[in-house]
Order: structure tokens, then sequence, then C-alpha cells
């Protein structure tokens, strides 16, 4: 094996490392000290669950968008202080 060859697999291992870890589920970031907070994300910032109108992560349309989650260390949600409010465990109206 020559040096151009481990690098390519060295390319490909780190690549494949990244790409597994932008696509934890909320369930496995969840389970490994993670929670979803509702209200603290900014707007186009959030990482789910926007509300009606829009799909998935990103697509959240206000800051702090009361029913748009953010994935937390557990624990920190209800302490996390925004401009209109602190987090929420549960989808709030804002």
């Amino acid at each position: 094996m020559n040096k151009n060859s481990v690098a390519r697999i060295a390319g490909i291992a780190l690549a494949a490392g990244v790409t597994a870890g932008l696509t934890m589920t909320p369930a496995a970031a969840q389970s490994g000290g993670k929670e979803k907070c509702y209200g603290v994300a900014k707007a186009g910032k959030n990482d789910c669950a926007a509300g009606p109108g829009t799909s998935c992560s990103g697509t959240s349309t206000r800051d702090y968008q009361g029913n748009a989650w953010k994935l937390v260390d557990k624990g920190t949600c209800t302490t996390i202080k925004t401009p209109k409010g602190n987090g929420s465990l549960k989808p709030i109206k804002r």
C-alpha cells in the first residue's frame, strides 16, 4: 500500500465519521445525553418540529418559535433564557 492509498482510505474514514455524526437521529441524541428543548432556536436554526408549513430542521420561521426544538444537554433546557422566556421540554404557544 502506498502513501496515496493510505491517505485516500484515511480521508474516506474521516468523511464517514463526520457524516455519521451529522445524521444522528433525535432519539439517538436523546439517549446520548441530549434532550429536545422548545422555544430556544433562532429562525432557521431549529433541529426539527417547527409546526405546520415547515418540514424539519432549519425551517422555523421566527426566533424562539414555541413549536420548534433544538437538542441541548440534558437538564439544561428550562434554564436557557431567551428574550421570549425560558426553554421548555414541551411545545409552547408563542
